[in-house]
């Protein structure tokens, strides 16, 4: 099932330039990263997701609904975590998780039970009747994580959640993102950090001042901009890049004396060790190399 469906979507605020432009977006059942600069509209679009706000155009639909008609219906469905502080520091995470799952539909002993469930997957098992005001910031987070799941959503969306994270809490965070998807929750992991993406997502989204970047797997672009460094000492480097230029072939000096040949496709790899050949240059080294997502985001829409 599609979980988010744009058509045309527009949202501007006064007069000032369009936060979103015309957006077009079909989401499958998949973990999607929604990833940009500050001001790129994330938060926007999951503002909408939400009915939160009306678009100023175009339709939205979050799990079969169309939200326009049915926002109470929408966010009944989804579990959001923010990126603001929102915990009531003076409660413990058991209570604020629970009360979170009884605002969702589910009874009083249903939530508790859902609740101590959703603090031992995010790891608060043993802290759970701690005051959240004594947390560290990376088991807020996980509180925060835990509301959004306690309910049983059908789609989740996930708001900078390695926000101010140490290395070790992010991994920590992104290993969790990683079994709720593996627990068949769709999840929608809004984030500038184009690394966290690669880590956890199939599917990614890159708006850049409210326009679609990409929209595509995030194995499909990695491969797309797929290439190798070769490694024929600095003798021979300018003698095989004319060589490479001269087939249509994209061909940098790397700064410790390689080359990088972009977009190399399975039969490139034959010219390549060809022309090596054929040139009487040493290969010291053929190494395949992918583009990170950082690449992809500044080649630009795709």
């Amino acid at each position: 099932m599609d979980v988010v469906r744009t058509r045309g979507l527009t949202k501007a605020y006064g007069s000032g330039p369009a936060a979103l432009k015309d957006l077009d977006l079909t989401l499958g059942d998949k973990s999607t990263g929604l990833v940009g600069a500050n001001g790129a509209g994330k938060s926007t679009l999951f503002r909408l997701l939400l009915g939160l706000i009306p678009p100023t155009a175009g339709t939205i639909e979050v799990c079969g609904l169309d939200v326009a008609t049915d926002p109470v219906g929408v966010r009944s469905r989804i579990g959001y975590m923010p990126e603001h502080d929102c915990l009531p520091l003076d409660q413990t995470a058991a209570d604020v998780v629970a009360m979170m799952g009884e605002l969702g539909g589910l009874s009083p002993s249903t939530a508790r039970q859902r609740a101590s469930e959703v603090l031992d997957l995010v790891q608060l098992d043993e802290a759970r009747f701690r005051p959240v005001g004594g947390y560290s910031t990376g088991m807020k987070q996980r509180t925060k994580l835990a509301q959004a799941l306690v309910a049983g959503p059908q789609l989740v969306l996930l708001d900078e959640p390695t926000a101010g994270l140490d290395p070790s809490g992010r991994e920590e965070m992104l290993a969790l993102v990683s079994r709720v998807t593996q627990l068949g929750i769709p999840v929608i992991m809004a984030t500038h950090l184009l690394d966290d993406v690669a880590a956890v997502c199939e599917h990614v989204v890159m708006l850049d001042g409210g326009a679609l970047v990409a929209d595509a797997a995030v194995a499909s672009l990695l491969t797309l901009t797929s290439g190798v460094v070769v490694d024929v000492g600095p003798d021979g480097q300018a003698a095989l890049i004319a060589e490479l230029e001269g087939r249509g072939m994209s061909a940098t000096a790397t700064e410790d004396g390689g080359i990088e040949v972009a977009s190399v496709q399975p039969d490139d790899l034959d010219l390549l060790r060809d022309l090596v050949a054929d040139l009487d240059l040493p290969l010291f080294r053929l190494s395949s190399r992918r583009s990170t997502l950082d690449d992809v985001f500044s080649e630009g829409p795709r």
